[in-house]
């Protein structure tokens, strides 16, 4: 069922100023969720007591799970990641030596001749896997570290190769993560293994948000490294589901017919894409009547 929450003259279906929420992932993600924090709160003000499980699969930027953390919305936070490079940052950030990591970003002599030569030698090691992954991440376009991407060029006000790199605000972030992280438990593997482990829990909320290849969408398949995904199977893994989730996906006509077959209730929330342009991106979950202010 597609569940009309938001009236178009309200305030509600206004547009969340990214600006406004505090911005805590190392990474730059063309999918990144910094927009749905705000509704991302309310879910988890909706709960009767406090969840003892925030668990988010697909990892990424990590942005909900990590507001999860810093603003303690749950008693532990699970990050699930498959990509072995973006795996190394979270490894290296919430199990490893982090600081580490913070000094090296803090050191780095950024020109356009270091980066190449720096991402063309193969990772020696985790801690060198983390920061060519950190590296790659600020000097692609739009962050896309899959396969073909390229490198700044031109970049923001003239400043090329290096108007995404911001050395002391990366190292600050990291350390902030680091006065957390024993909130935090991160598993490298596949969202498929991770998920049925938490389903039959109550008290563990799951927020899914899959790669961009539903419905004949090409972005993930351009974004991601590991961007296959079976988004039928994904959503049946819920359908007997005890615990709360929600999911996030590019609203489109295949997806909610697909989700209102299992049952699930589909909402849109308004959002900016990466270039400005206002969108609406598809909610779902089994109950979704946390959305309506009481």
């Amino acid at each position: 069922m597609q569940l009309n929450f938001f009236d178009k003259n309200s305030d509600k279906k206004k547009i969340v100023n990214v600006a406004s929420v505090p911005q805590r992932s190392l990474f730059r993600y063309p999918g990144g969720k910094t927009w749905f924090v705000p509704t991302f709160r309310k879910w988890m003000s909706s709960a009767d007591k406090k969840p003892k499980v925030l668990l988010e699969p697909f990892t990424g930027g990590g942005i909900i799970g990590l507001t999860a953390a810093f603003e303690d919305w749950a008693e532990k936070v699970i990050l699930v990641e498959l990509d072995e490079n973006v795996a190394a940052v979270w490894e290296t950030i919430i199990h490893g030596d982090h600081e580490n990591l913070a000094k090296r970003i803090l050191s780095f002599d950024l020109t356009f001749d270091k980066v190449q030569g720096t991402l063309a030698k193969p990772p020696r090691n985790l801690a060198d896997r983390a920061f060519h992954t950190i590296l790659r991440n600020r000097v692609s376009h739009g962050g896309i570290m899959a396969e073909g991407s390229g490198l700044i060029k031109n970049g923001e006000n003239g400043k090329g190769i290096a108007s995404r790199w911001y050395p002391e605000t990366l190292a600050k972030r990291i350390r902030e993560i680091g006065t957390i992280r024993h909130k935090i438990s991160f598993i490298q593997g596949s969202a498929f293994d991770v998920i049925p482990q938490y389903t039959e829990n109550k008290s563990a909320y799951i927020f899914v948000d899959p790669p961009y290849t539903a419905a004949g969408k090409k972005a993930g398949r351009r974004l991601y490294t590991h961007h296959q995904l079976n988004h039928r199977d994904l959503l049946a893994l819920f359908r007997k589901a005890k615990s709360p989730f929600v999911f996030t996906y590019d609203d489109s006509e295949e997806l909610r017919e697909l989700s209102q077959g299992y049952g699930y209730q589909t909402a849109l929330i308004p959002m900016k894409n990466t270039h400005h342009a206002e969108m609406e991106e598809l909610i779902v979950g089994k109950d979704l009547s946390w959305l309506i202010d009481n």
